[in-house]
């Protein structure tokens, strides 16, 4: 295993996605920090990004990062730099780090980073470039979900807050939500996400349909492991883009972390390039004809989510399922 060392980026790569209704050339950092502040305090019960934090990296480490990022960057119109907690928090990114990155990469058509929205305000939107887009994880509009489930330490409403702040500066908004918060069963997961693209789509320029990953050291993880938690299957990822599209303006998208693992949003592993390929498409067409794709495990899905409905339980049913016919073997 590779040695962290402070003074380098976590990842880096390129990609792409969309500027100015254009698809383009896309340079992505993830920046080595000292971590989240909200994780310091407990955390999201999904997230475990925490782990790639390092408590002793300071302002010399970070300036030596975007040295590194500099180097690799190639004029890219679209630049993204993300961290293990928020941008804007000043404990995690001082501000002579920010203002580099700003005056680093003033040339390019889009800048988009991460924020908790109690960093927001209308002094700190002020402040940011007029290239910027705020990414804000409000993952679920319900309060009880995103208290319980999520355990996310803010409102749906300071979300909603931090995005028209950040609108009503003259920027953009990609809001981020959460396919299958824990506790919930995949109908109630879709349900959940329709509902909330719906709330953010009054304050959000992009919605981004972020289906749970289970991450290590996690809450999540504990409860995948014990058979008590499934990630998505990527037909409820397929549902909710049909239910939205044509019903939101925002753009909808969706770039899965761990797509067709068992960690990840998945179906019966013979369909889930094919079907995860359809998504990827549609986020940069908005075309909903593109999620036509068919695989027989689709009618397996149903049951699943008819199954959920009579034994009321988010548990992973077909798990429990295969262990209890091992046992009785």
């Amino acid at each position: 295993m590779k040695e962290r060392r402070p003074y380098e980026p976590e990842a880096m790569w390129k990609e792409r996605d969309l500027s100015s209704g254009k698809t383009v050339d896309t340079m992505v950092a993830i920046l080595r920090t000292g971590g989240c502040s909200w994780s310091k305090t407990g955390g999201c019960t999904m997230c475990g990004y925490n782990t790639a934090s390092m408590p002793q990296i300071g302002e010399t480490d970070l300036m030596r990062q975007l040295d590194l990022v500099a180097e690799r960057y190639k004029g890219e119109p679209f630049v993204k730099f993300y961290t293990s907690g928020s941008f804007l928090d000043k404990n995690e990114i001082p501000m002579t780090v920010r203002e580099r990155v700003f005056e680093e990469f003033s040339g390019c058509e889009r800048l988009l980073f991460e924020s908790r929205p109690e960093y927001i305000d209308r002094d700190v939107a002020g402040t940011l470039p007029s290239n910027v887009t705020v990414a804000l994880g409000l993952e679920s509009s319900n309060p009880e979900i995103l208290r319980k489930s999520v355990r996310k330490g803010f409102t749906p409403e300071d979300s909603r807050k931090a995005g028209e702040t950040v609108r009503d500066a003259g920027l953009s908004v990609r809001t981020y939500l959460l396919l299958k918060p824990l506790f919930l069963t995949e109908g109630q997961a879709i349900e959940d996400s329709v509902k909330s693209a719906k709330y953010a789509d009054a304050y959000s320029d992009e919605i981004s349909i972020n289906p749970l990953n289970v991450q290590r050291k996690t809450v999540a993880e504990r409860l995948w492991k014990r058979g008590e938690f499934r990630p998505p299957w990527i037909w409820s990822l397929v549902e909710v883009m049909k239910q939205l599209s044509g019903n939101v303006e925002a753009r909808l998208m969706s770039s899965p972390s761990g797509g067709g693992t068992q960690r990840g949003v998945h179906n019966c592993g013979v369909c889930d390039k094919k079907v995860l390929d359809a998504v990827e498409k549609f986020s940069f067409t908005q075309n909903v004809k593109d999620l036509e794709v068919t695989c027989s495990c689709e009618d397996k899905w149903k049951n699943y989510l008819k199954a959920e409905r009579m034994l009321g339980s988010s548990a992973d049913i077909e798990r429990g399922i295969s262990n209890d016919l091992a046992l009785r073997m």
